[in-house]
């Protein structure tokens, strides 16, 4: 069982920065791939960023590329989204997942691809 907790979230002003953390229970999170979604009122939860379990490979949505920058420390079990150039459309509640199994054949976009969740943080960013 992985326990995964997200905290960093608040209110802040357009054109603002958050940076988002996720820390995760467990000895083997240097195996974990991580990623990120968010899910606005009355929509999907959608897919934010990707990264592999080293950290050298990363993805993000075209929504938030350029502006927001997924990271991970191995040694403190946490993984990080830096988000700049905050615009009101990117409120939402965003959750952290870990895909600590086997790849499954969902793609790291896919909710699907991952096992483990956390409860969310709500980002609201006002105009």
């Amino acid at each position: 069982q992985v326990q995964l907790v997200e905290s960093g979230g608040g209110l802040v002003q357009a054109g603002g920065s958050l940076r988002l953390s996720c820390a995760a229970s467990g000895r083997s999170f240097s195996s974990y791939a991580m990623g990120w979604f968010r899910q606005a009122p009355g929509k999907e939860r959608n897919f934010v960023a990707h990264i592999n379990n080293s950290g050298g490979r990363t993805y993000y949505s075209d929504s938030v590329k350029g502006r927001f920058t997924i990271s991970r420390d191995n040694a403190k079990n946490t993984v990080f989204l830096q988000m700049n150039s905050l615009k009101p459309e990117d409120t939402a509640v965003y959750y952290c997942a870990a895909r600590v199994g086997p790849y499954s054949g969902s793609p790291y976009y896919d909710e699907r691809a991952y096992d483990y969740w956390g409860q969310g943080t709500q980002v609201t960013v006002s105009s």
